[in-house]
């Protein structure tokens, strides 16, 4: 057998998967609409969520600005039930020993009702970000709804690509948080 053939054979026997842009797109092509009404269909999930918090709980919210699914619904939510939303802060740790930029997430109160009248600016992977409070650790929260490109049938996220998230939690984890609710919604 030729060695390229062998190579071509195990090729075409591996299962594929969609590369991340592709659903990147499929998410981002969506209309306004669409993306209200999916929001919805979402929402009703948070009825379970809601029976598994303690009053007052601390939410970590996610800033929807590449295609996500709508956050103002979720800040209302939050508000509505007197929960306690966070948006996650990328980079305030700086780099670590190695020059990288740590990845773990913290995540800065809310205290305005809609997301518009948020001061922000922008950081260096274009995502929307407040630094003008105290932030806190993912394992202060009570539960951390994180956005997603993906998620396959036996719940496994995909995310932008990135890591911060996926760092954030196996850190919160690791450092021995049973706390923190790991609800992973295709947002």
């Amino acid at each position: 057998m030729h060695p390229k053939s062998k190579n071509i054979e195990s090729k075409q026997s591996k299962p594929s998967n969609p590369p991340r842009r592709q659903f990147t797109r499929q998410r981002r092509n969506l209309t306004d609409g669409e993306r209200r009404q999916y929001a919805r269909m979402a929402s009703l999930h948070l009825i379970k969520l809601q029976q598994r918090l303690p009053p007052r709980a601390r939410i970590g919210l996610y800033y929807d600005g590449f295609g996500e699914l709508p956050t103002q619904p979720l800040l209302t939510w939050c508000e509505h039930l007197g929960y306690l939303p966070y948006l996650p802060v990328v980079g305030s740790l700086g780099r670590d020993d190695k020059g990288n930029v740590d990845k773990r997430l913290r995540f800065v109160p809310i205290y305005h009702s809609k997301l518009v009248n948020l001061p922000t600016r922008i950081h260096s992977l274009g995502m929307k970000q407040n630094h003008s409070r105290r932030l806190l650790w993912a394992r202060e929260l009570d539960v951390i709804i994180c956005p997603l490109v993906a998620v396959d049938l036996n719940g496994n996220r995909m995310g932008m690509g990135g890591g911060f998230y996926d760092t954030t939690l196996g850190k919160s984890y690791q450092a021995g948080s049973k706390k923190t609710v790991k609800n992973w919604l295709v947002l």
